[in-house]
């Protein structure tokens, strides 16, 4: 089977995941990278297991250089998000994009409906969404028995998770803070087990200097009496992410994200290699519209909308 070219376009904390997951495929392989800082693409960029792979300091350069691409994975600072899957999507390259997929819901709906008009795959990934323990949980409900509620607790000290990309704790870049950046796969997650939700309560958490840094959000199904929890945090001593389900029978349901994988984020390997093989299969198969990212920038903003502000 033919690999599928892939680009890596930002080389932060989270590009370590889509390379590996690009090293250990059979579907796909590193074409390019690309990122504005040389000490990234020295330290991170330039090769994959079969040695030397183009380095561009700037996407427009990679695109203008041509390199043949089936795909691109961004995985830049938020605010750039949207112009970069504009540019790619423009070009006809299908783009894999880190969530949150914009800053805003508008942002997020105009490359949807760029994507849906130029039928170039475009999207988001929800990494916790493929956590295997999620998964069985998932399988694992009985059909016939309704979901009473969802809790999704997502809780972490952020700066022991971003490294040098301190752009996280900047609400102009990052769009917002634990809300903004967690909120998505969170919301995600309950999305996935409920379906479509609207908010209905948000409780959020400020410091000293404007950053969201504690949450806890109320939602409801739109398709029933179904509530859901989300939990966020970005102060918690240490990590601690998992989902209860309760069904309308009384049972409870649970899964920890973190079960089973020794050593700090060890858990985002196998979610990221998921995450590679679900893009690479979108590549080979009939265009399919992906309304996951604009579906968790509209949740944030209605919490963003409806916060009751407490001082963390």
């Amino acid at each position: 089977m033919t690999r599928h070219s892939i680009a890596v376009v930002g080389l932060g904390v989270i590009s370590r995941f889509y390379l590996a997951a690009l090293d250990a495929s059979p579907a796909a392989r590193l074409a390019a990278v690309c990122d504005r800082d040389p000490a990234a693409l020295a330290a991170r960029g330039g090769q994959d297991a079969s040695g030397a792979v183009p380095a561009y300091r700037d996407h427009r350069e990679l695109l203008a250089a041509g390199p043949p691409l089936d795909g691109v994975v961004i995985t830049v600072p938020n605010d750039a998000h949207a112009a970069l899957c504009a540019d790619f999507l423009r070009a006809g390259v299908p783009v894999c994009v880190e969530k949150p997929l914009a800053l805003t819901g508008a942002e997020g709906a105009e490359l949807t409906a760029l994507a849906q008009a130029s039928g170039v795959p475009l999207f988001t990934a929800f990494h916790r969404r493929y956590n295997a323990a999620v998964g069985a949980l998932a399988a694992g409900l009985p059909r016939d028995v309704p979901v009473e509620r969802v809790t999704v607790r997502y809780l972490e000290r952020i700066e022991e998770h971003i490294g040098r990309d301190r752009w996280y704790l900047d609400p102009a870049r990052c769009g917002g803070g634990c809300v903004a950046d967690n909120g998505p796969n969170a919301f995600d997650l309950v999305r996935l087990l409920l379906g479509e939700v609207t908010v209905e309560t948000a409780r959020i958490g400020y410091d000293g200097t404007g950053l969201d840094r504690s949450a806890t959000i109320g939602l409801r199904s739109v398709s029933g009496a179904a509530r859901a929890t989300v939990e966020l945090d970005w102060s918690y001593p240490g990590e601690l992410k998992d989902v209860t389900v309760t069904l309308a029978d009384g049972s409870v349901h649970h899964a920890d994200m973190l079960a089973g994988h020794q050593g700090f984020k060890s858990s985002l390997r196998h979610e990221y290699a998921a995450i590679l093989a679900d893009f690479t299969a979108r590549l080979r198969g009939p265009y399919r519209a992906d309304h996951g990212g604009t579906a968790a920038l509209e949740l944030v903003e209605a919490a963003y909308r409806r916060t009751e502000v407490t001082a963390c």
